[in-house]
């Protein structure tokens, strides 16, 4: 199988199979980026040991002829050249004049800093590359991890733009060990922000994905919004769930076991395919307006992203990268 190095398991990540390949590419354009904020991506691993039921990349490993599933969570694809091959990438870029130091976008597909990064170690190559080369860069995470490179992101927001963002999507633990069995606790991430801006760093927090009739209530937004605040948050932008092919059978499979009486409900709620009904986003935008502004928060200083699927990825993401990897 081209690339294909080697499979690891590792008794430290019981139930996780490591798969490391060579890539021909890192630094991939996105397609459709006209709706997006950025344009280019890095995404050092491909599947994500967080196992969030909901994660609306899911079916971006069935380009890798894995399911979008259990293999989602447990086999994790690592390009273990990522370093180099960015270098390379950029060096080429910069040479011929075809690079002009766009912002690269990180974490807009699976999370650079899931439990993998602590062995593989390549966010801190793919880091200085970018910046040493003058590129502006952005990193949406749930993984505590990145507090092991805060140094190096505060080196490198001297000299270009670094946009650092915690996606917490709930406050309670119990629902957070069924719904995200692999992520650190909201608690976790809440520290994470405190340091990110105790390092001298903007933190902006998704507040992503809101569950329709389980996490959307006032009061549960209003207490995730006050820890936000209370950590220190520059920015808090909040977003309802879309469940995209892959992840949405993955979800509602979670939805009847653990909330049978909202199988309904959510049929109803997402008739017309990925996307909450206009109705349900608006009225959660009403109900979000006045606890931004309670909190500190101007709605108007937040990440933008399309309107149409109030997520980051905007649906061009999901698509698969330029460079094919194929196993199995």
């Amino acid at each position: 199988m081209p690339g294909f190095r080697r499979t690891v398991r590792i008794p430290e990540f019981d139930g996780i199979t490591f798969h490391e390949v060579h890539a021909r590419t890192v630094l991939n354009s996105v397609r459709g980026q006209g709706m997006l904020p950025f344009r280019w991506t890095v995404n050092p691993y491909r599947g994500c040991s967080h196992g969030c039921t909901y994660c609306f990349a899911r079916r971006t490993h069935e380009y890798l002829e894995f399911d979008s599933g259990a293999d989602f969570d447990t086999q994790v694809v690592v390009k273990v050249n990522a370093v180099e091959v960015l270098r390379g990438q950029l060096r080429s870029g910069l040479r011929t004049g075809r690079w002009r130091r766009e912002h690269v976008a990180m974490g807009t597909n699976t999370d650079p800093y899931q439990r993998a990064e602590g062995r593989y170690r390549l966010m801190p190559g793919i880091i200085s590359a970018l910046a040493e080369s003058g590129t502006p860069l952005s990193i949406l995470t749930k993984g505590t991890v990145l507090t092991r490179d805060l140094p190096l992101l505060a080196e490198a927001a001297g000299t270009v733009e670094v946009g650092l963002s915690v996606s917490i999507a709930l406050l309670d633990r119990e629902t957070q060990r069924h719904l995200e069995p692999g992520t650190p606790s909201p608690a976790a991430r809440l520290r994470l922000v405190r340091n990110i801006r105790d390092a001298g760093l903007s933190c902006g927090v998704l507040v992503a994905p809101v569950l329709p009739l389980l996490t959307d209530s006032t009061e549960r937004l209003d207490a995730i919004l006050g820890a936000v605040a209370e950590a220190g948050a520059t920015s808090a932008t909040v977003f309802p769930l879309h469940l995209r092919p892959g992840s949405r059978e993955w979800f509602a499979r979670w939805l009847a076991e653990h909330h049978p009486g909202l199988v309904e409900p959510y049929r109803e709620l997402y008739r017309a395919g990925s996307y909450v009904t206009a109705r349900y986003r608006q009225q959660l935008r009403d109900r979000v307006r006045p606890l931004l502004a309670k909190h500190g928060f101007d709605r108007e200083s937040a990440p933008r992203w399309p309107e149409k699927g109030e997520l980051p990825d905007g649906g061009a993401a999901l698509r698969p990268e330029r460079e094919q990897l194929r196993l199995l």
